[in-house]
């Protein structure tokens, strides 16, 4: 127990409101961790001259570049003495999480315990990255606190200029829309590029995440540099008696109003009996329909993956969403999930080699073309890579039909390999 308190007027204040707060978790946490009482004395300090006062340094262990976030306070007295010296250490170590998140309750409450003996008990599941975020040690106890999570299976994920960690959803192991197998294309990206994200040597931070359907219940597609996304390729699954019973449960208003009038594409009817006319052609895959019916409607059957780049938030030119770079690609052999590995090793490598520093690959893609990247990373051009329609309708056709042959070589080729 400390008697370590800092008076926080602005921080109590927090916990009026009508939501449980954060404060409240750190004042209880603060009762047996003094380091946790300094922090939120930094906090209100923090809050009432709207600046933060943690900086950067160095903090890692044996064999490792990254994994380890170092922050030491900045707030010193006049003779440099720390005004919070429980706090002038809050260190924060990223440990790789499960593949789509599982974990057994023996497994939560083994981390808490050697968390709660090496650091300050806090943890955040999960980072933006996706890590167990293990927050608050000190630089003397981050060896050991390591060696010890390390034994029992996990490692460090990224951190820095580097491979950040993956993130996948739940997909196939509980959820019906799954297009693909999730868990198995995140461990195979980051057991390929672990050394990658060990060791920090990219111009910037590169994120993989996978999500099993267009839902992107991970949201890869504005979030991650590789995003892989389940999809298929065929008719939507329709069990027109479900329909009719959803019809009848719900309305025919209801219907066309919550279902029908909001397909993006106008691509679904209503017919006169109650069954749903579906222009598959037309469909932009954005999950509406099948979510609202779930027991009428399912993912086809021809399943596989789209892959998108460079997706990212806010920095040198604003929000980014991924670009479509393979339209479908599906998983049928490991050859075809060793094809998914190639592609992002030679978007990493050329990543590393072209970028500018502190460039993101969407930042890199917009300075030098989306063609030009297309080339370099050995990828054919699409018409469904296609970003905005354009704004002029001078356009060159000197070479329209050799570009069209082979267009139509490749959907020759895809349909001989789904038969």
């Amino acid at each position: 127990m400390t008697d370590k308190t800092y008076n926080t007027p602005k921080l109590d204040e927090l916990e009026t409101g009508p939501w449980p707060s954060f404060v409240t978790g750190l004042k209880r946490l603060a009762e047996d961790k003094p380091m946790i009482a300094g922090v939120l004395g930094q906090l209100e300090h923090s809050y009432t001259d709207r600046k933060g006062y943690w900086k950067g340094g160095t903090i890692g262990v044996y064999g490792y570049g990254g994994g380890i976030i170092p922050r030491f306070t900045e707030l010193k007295d006049d003779d440099g003495n720390p005004i919070y010296p429980e706090a002038q250490e809050f260190h924060t170590m990223r440990f790789i999480p499960p593949a789509g998140m599982h974990y057994s309750t023996e497994l939560l409450r083994d981390i808490c315990d050697i968390w709660e003996k090496h650091g300050s008990g806090l943890i955040a599941l999960h980072g933006q990255t996706g890590d167990i975020m293990l927050q608050g040690i000190t630089a003397d106890n981050v060896q050991a606190c390591f060696d010890e999570l390390n034994a029992y299976g996990l490692d460090l994920g990224g951190a820095g200029p580097a491979v950040r960690t993956g993130m996948s959803c739940v997909g196939a192991a509980r959820c019906e829309h799954s297009c693909c197998n999730e868990q198995k294309i995140h461990r195979l990206l980051v057991n390929n590029f672990l050394d990658d994200m060990h060791r920090p040597s990219l111009p910037y931070k590169f994120k993989f995440k996978v999500s099993g359907c267009a839902n992107d219940c991970m949201n890869s597609i504005e979030r991650s540099d590789f995003a892989v996304i389940g999809t298929w390729r065929d008719d939507i699954q329709v069990d027109q008696a479900e329909v009719q019973a959803f019809v009848e449960t719900k309305g025919r208003k209801h219907t066309i109003d919550n279902v029908v009038s909001r397909c993006p594409s106008g691509s679904l009817s209503l017919n006169d009996d109650n069954t749903l006319e579906i222009d598959n052609a037309s469909c932009v895959r954005c999950m509406h329909c099948i979510n609202v019916m779930t027991r009428a409607l399912a993912p086809g059957q021809d399943r596989g993956v789209t892959i998108l780049v460079g997706g990212k938030r806010t920095l040198r030119i604003g929000d980014l969403f991924g670009t479509v770079v393979v339209p479908f690609l599906p998983l049928r052999s490991d050859a075809d999930y060793q094809r998914i590995l190639e592609i992002a090793q030679e978007i990493v490598d050329f990543f590393a080699e072209n970028a500018l520093e502190h460039e993101r690959v969407g930042e890199m893609i917009e300075r030098i073309g989306l063609v030009n990247f297309l080339e370099a990373v050995g990828l054919e051009v699409d018409p469904n890579m296609i970003h905005e329609p354009r704004s002029i309708s001078y356009v060159r056709t000197d070479d329209w039909d050799e570009e069209a042959e082979k267009w139509y070589r490749r959907q020759h080729m895809q349909s001989e390999q789904a038969s």
